[in-house]
């Protein structure tokens, strides 16, 4: 005879809680409608920040944010399906099946049922699914801690270098909100809930894995801990998880022939592998001998920096699920050659390795509320500087 999973997970699964008043539910409602505020007034600034600045130089802004390298590419397989292929000099083949389904699949849907072309409908998915996530983001951080770090999070996550691609046609938004809710879930004890937003992550991005980890590990430990005995929720949620993704490396694995390494094969034509780092390794030894751009050195400090916070979120304790879905994600980022200036996007959805720096921040402004403002005011001129220069002048991948 089967038991159930008790309502609240093993404490293997938690990090110690900071010691608060409970709070009624509008009084829930309205800190987490701060935090969502906080957020898009940073990413609001930003935007207007870049729309100055591509007017100053005389581009289109709505190009820019919608209609820029990857973003084409989902907005053709929203537009088209799949099937597009770019060859370039031998060995390096382009294909759309690269791209996972279900950031085109959403352009499609409101593309379908508004006035949007497909530009301004990945646009509204992107922009939704930042909100989402920062509400998500905000319910984790709220649950561990308290709703001042819950809130101060939210703004680091709106206030990353990088976070320009938030308001951009990009995949990343709508990942990092899958994978807030069901890392939620599984805080909560809800392992259907778990499992399902798992496996829609796992068909939005190919680091959507790491979701589908995080749900296994734990469940694991579940079962370790009650000896088998578990709720077959439990269960439901774990065979849930690795679907989506692996159902979309499968299909692509028999369209190309190969069920098993098809899927592989379409990214090394982009020059895209796992190989431990060594490729990653190459290009920082060449670029501290010899240099490069701007963009190179800030991808090295930002990666850089990612380590070292996956190092204090050890130190933390953080929760398991927490620890092994961004060490996945810092483990494909850091592992796959390919792409070096684009790994700092692979990092947009790893949230947790803001949580010790939000918990510091919190207590500085408890202490020295100026230092905490001028931290954060340092944070939002390098996220508005460096977000519109990577998209106005850098003129690279993203």
């Amino acid at each position: 005879m089967t038991h159930p999973s008790p309502t609240v997970p093993h404490p293997v699964t938690r990090a110690p809680r900071t010691e608060q008043a409970p709070l009624g539910p509008s009084r829930r409602t309205a800190t987490a409608a701060h935090a969502l505020g906080a957020f898009a007034a940073a990413r609001l600034t930003g935007l207007l920040a870049l729309a100055v600045a591509a007017h100053v130089s005389d581009q289109d802004v709505f190009r820019l944010l919608g209609r820029s390298w990857d973003s084409r590419w989902y907005t053709g397989i929203a537009a088209h399906g799949y099937g597009r292929t770019l060859y370039f000099e031998p060995g390096v083949v382009q294909s759309d099946l690269a791209f996972f389904p279900l950031y085109p699949a959403l352009i499609r849907a409101v593309e379908a049922l508004t006035p949007l072309g497909y530009g301004a409908a990945g646009l509204l998915v992107s922009w939704l699914g930042a909100g989402a996530a920062a509400v998500a983001i905000y319910k984790i951080a709220a649950r561990l801690h308290d709703h001042r770090t819950a809130t101060v999070l939210v703004l680091l996550w709106g206030l990353l270098p990088h976070s320009v691609i938030l308001t951009m046609a990009y995949t990343e938004p709508v990942l990092t909100a899958l994978a807030a809710g069901s890392l939620y879930a599984l805080l909560t004890g809800r392992w259907i809930w778990a499992g399902t937003l798992a496996a829609l992550a796992g068909l939005a991005r190919p680091n959507g894995f790491a979701v589908a980890a995080a749900v296994a590990v734990a469940a694991v430990c579940e079962l370790v801990r009650h000896r088998g005995r578990v709720s077959h929720r439990l269960w439901t949620g774990a065979a849930l998880a690795p679907v989506g993704w692996g159902a979309y490396v499968l299909w692509v694995g028999v369209r190309r022939g190969d069920p098993l390494g098809g899927y592989f094969a379409v990214q090394r034509g982009w020059g895209s592998r796992f190989d431990f780092g060594r490729g990653s390794l190459a290009f920082v030894r060449h670029l501290l001998l010899d240099g490069d751009k701007l963009v190179f050195a800030m991808t090295l400090v930002i990666v850089a920096a990612g380590l070292l916070l996956y190092g204090l979120l050890l130190c933390d304790r953080a929760p398991l699920p927490l620890l092994v879905y961004t060490g996945v994600l810092l483990l494909i980022t850091v592992g796959g050659s390919g792409f070096f200036e684009s790994k700092p996007r692979f990092l947009l959805p790893a949230f947790p390795l803001l949580l010790p720096l939000a918990c510091a921040l919190v207590r500085t402004a408890r202490a020295r509320p100026g230092h905490a403002a001028l931290v954060v005011g340092a944070l939002a001129g390098l996220s508005l500087a460096y977000g519109t220069y990577l998209v106005t002048t850098a003129r690279m991948p993203l």
